[in-house]
């Protein structure tokens, strides 16, 4: 079973994700590899690769072996049961009607989980005739299994950035003002409207919209160009304490490249302010997303609030929308996709070289710096079907609120 742990009744060393047994104790060899790999993972991926687990964990007491069937394999460095538990878990994951990415993550998290743990046990051992057949044992595993995928990838690398019709008919259906927009309460209009244009115009990922202060959009007078500049600090919330968190899927940044500071529009600035002064209202928390409960805006309400919106677009949109992307629904982390071919084709538009633009793209977006990701984008900015919307003027798409005031 799959448990959150947070609180402050609960000491800080043991809050986080667990996996429990039948009877209420932790797996032991789930709770050995998630207190080594915890630290290298995101709070996201952790949760992610446990829920993997757990799926493994009960697949082997299906099996007959007993709840605890694979730490006894694993106690035991018994390779035969370890092999028929990686094997039928293979083929029921293969065998579904519908088999996702996804799934073969899970298969490979799986996999890795069962040999690190048995490369763990090895090196504990002190006989060097059980260490050479433990070895051989792990070697016959690798060899076995890790060429195995759930579903051969013959996809083209595309981005899934959204047609020009799906972002003005978003900008139209989600202004605060519009009769269209599918939430009845103002402030929650207000709410999934700043969560959009922080998604879409500064390529937040969900998670990093969800962390943000309420202060998060710093300004300053520029003596240079004689102006106000805006920007937005991307990181961990400094007002609170990441471990009591009291969301079920606590957001988190990805990894250290993650950390970044992006410029904001003066338009984009505004909107975040009149949220904030007209229609955040004023809870305990510092997180600048806040839910109608005045807790902060979970992972979860975000997802189903775009779910909503994405059944509220007009047909035609929407058969756009299938055609050119094969999806019937819009999720937090298009907004990104979009966001990025966007920005790429304003910098290419703008006269910069391709190796210069896709190095700006790091820094922006949060990527390595050998990130695969920026290059991703290069053949979304020749797309036709982009060029009606997205121009040099992106951020004045926000100009739909029609020069808010800074005060209600």
């Amino acid at each position: 079973m799959f448990l959150q742990l947070y609180g402050a009744a609960v000491q800080p060393s043991l809050r986080g994700p667990v996996l429990l047994d039948g009877t209420g104790l932790p797996r032991y060899w789930a709770a050995v590899w998630s207190a080594i790999s915890s630290s290298k993972l995101a709070a996201s991926t952790h949760t992610k690769k446990l829920r993997y687990l757990e799926n493994l964990y009960q697949h082997a007491a299906g099996l007959g072996g007993g709840p605890n069937a694979l730490d006894d394999a694993l106690g035991t460095l018994n390779d035969e049961a370890l092999a028929d538990i990686l094997e039928s878990w293979f083929v029921s994951i293969r065998n579904q009607s519908v088999v996702t990415g996804a799934d073969e993550k899970r298969w490979q998290t799986g996999l890795e989980f069962v040999l690190s743990v048995v490369a763990w046990i090895s090196k504990s051992e002190a006989n060097d005739d059980r260490m050479r057949r433990i070895e051989a044992r792990l070697h016959r595993l690798a060899a076995l299994y890790s060429q195995l995928h759930v579903r051969r990838d013959n996809s083209v690398d595309t981005v899934r950035s959204l047609p020009a019709s799906t972002v003005e008919a978003l900008h139209l259906l989600l202004d605060p003002d519009s009769r269209h927009n599918p939430f009845t309460r103002e402030s929650t209009r207000w709410r999934i409207f700043v969560a959009f244009v922080l998604m879409l115009h500064q390529g937040l990922r969900r998670g990093e919209a969800l962390l943000l202060p309420a202060d998060a959009v710093k300004s300053a007078y520029d003596r240079g160009q004689h102006r106000m500049r805006y920007w937005l600090n991307v990181g961990q919330n400094k007002y609170e304490d990441s471990e009591v968190d009291p969301r079920y899927s606590k957001p988190s940044i990805k990894n250290a490249h993650s950390l970044r500071q992006i410029p904001v529009s003066e338009l984009t600035a505004r909107v975040v302010q009149r949220y904030v002064e007209n229609y955040r209202g004023r809870p305990s928390h510092s997180y600048l997303l806040n839910s109608q409960f005045d807790t902060p805006l979970s992972t979860e309400t975000l997802t189903k609030a775009f779910v909503l919106v994405s059944r509220s677009l007009p047909d035609d949109v929407l058969s756009e929308l299938k055609d050119r992307t094969g999806k019937d629904a819009i999720t937090p982390h298009d907004l990104r996709h979009t966001s990025a071919a966007m920005r790429l084709n304003q910098l290419l538009e703008r006269g910069d070289p391709m190796d210069e633009a896709l190095q700006k793209m790091r820094v922006f977006f949060g990527w390595s710096r050998t990130s695969s990701m920026p290059s991703r984008y290069a053949r979304a900015v020749f797309e036709d079907r982009l060029a009606g919307v997205w121009n040099d003027a992106f951020d004045d798409r926000v100009a739909l609120l029609r020069a808010l005031p800074l005060r209600g």
